[in-house]
């Protein structure tokens, strides 16, 4: 037993471990490695906080567009609202199509499972309540739970009838099965399915037109108050240049500045600080008189105020 243990010691001893160190190579692959896997990590969780942002704004525009659209038809808010029967019976008429045809569907599933004890009962959860004031994707999202529900059960009490249906059935196709169905309850469920696909879209339509009315409204105000913020610098700069007797005719200048500057910000900005002149000439005639009116102003009197004018709007602040 020893001599078994002493063999085995020296067997370790003359192991060569060399092969099964990291080298320095491996060890840096393995750090690039790991910087790769760490960046697109990274780049993951901004991704999702930026869909997560992007999102909690967009839910807070709907609902102050919602907020208008209750108080232009004159309808009650939703927190004064409590029995979902008071609610759906004030619902928009987009959705209350959906509604109707949401109830329906789920009338005649229920209605399917009274028939049999098979199966257990699907759990609906959907309220008119998420439709109100207005449908949106999140709330669309909602009820799509619901019909899932719905057709697992119908799938597994009517395997057979439905078994003819082809996979991923149009429109056409459902309603062509169900005019041939027998079940009243199986062919109510479908011809409703098919109604809430269709209801959901024109959900989904108006949705859109009033999202991109409300953002044509908040462009035009922004392009509005952008136009008046404009109006107002172009004024101030006018009256700074005129309250310093500047030889120029400010108004040209300014307005010249400006229309350059709506296609290059900077380069209009550099020639106003190096060369204003460009916008408008220096009036010569209106320079001072030096000496007592014994000097008058020459051309190179027009370049040290376009100098001059150019170092004032260097240090103008407006």
């Amino acid at each position: 037993m020893l001599e078994e243990e002493f063999n085995l010691e020296n067997e370790l001893l003359e192991t060569d471990f060399s092969s099964l160190m990291l080298t320095d190579d491996v060890v840096e692959t393995e750090k690039e490695s790991s910087k790769t896997e760490n960046a697109d990590s990274d780049d993951e969780f901004n991704r999702m906080l930026d869909d997560f942002i992007n999102a909690q704004i967009e839910n807070a525009q709907d609902k102050a567009n919602e907020e208008l659209e209750l108080i232009k038809n004159n309808k009650p808010s939703p927190s004064a609202l409590k029995n979902n029967n008071e609610i759906s019976e004030i619902l928009f008429e987009e959705e209350q199509r959906l509604y109707d045809a949401y109830v329906n569907f789920t009338n005649a599933v229920n209605a399917m499972v009274e028939q049999q004890t098979e199966f257990d009962a699907p759990f609906f959860s959907f309220e008119a309540k998420q439709l109100y004031p207005r449908f949106r994707p999140s709330r669309g999202r909602l009820l799509n739970l619901d019909i899932l529900a719905g057709w697992d059960f119908l799938l597994k009490a009517q395997p057979v009838r439905l078994s003819s249906l082809p996979p991923k059935a149009s429109d056409e196709q459902l309603l062509s099965f169900a005019e041939k169905c027998t079940d009243e309850n199986l062919q109510l469920a479908i011809i409703s399915y098919v109604e809430i696909l269709i209801e959901m879209e024109g959900c989904e339509i108006s949705y859109n037109l009033r999202k991109a009315k409300h953002d044509k409204k908040k462009l035009e105000k922004q392009i509005y108050k952008e136009h008046l913020e404009r109006k107002e610098k172009i004024k101030k700069y006018i009256e700074a240049i005129q309250a310093k007797n500047f030889p120029v005719d400010a108004e040209r200048l300014v307005n010249n500045y400006f229309k350059t500057a709506k296609k290059d910000p900077e380069g209009a900005r550099k020639i106003l600080e190096n060369n204003p002149a460009t916008y408008a000439p220096i009036q010569i005639e209106k320079i001072q008189p030096r000496f007592f009116g014994m000097i008058k102003p020459k051309p190179e009197d027009g370049i040290r105020v376009n100098k001059e004018l150019g170092e004032f709007f260097k240090k103008l602040k407006i």
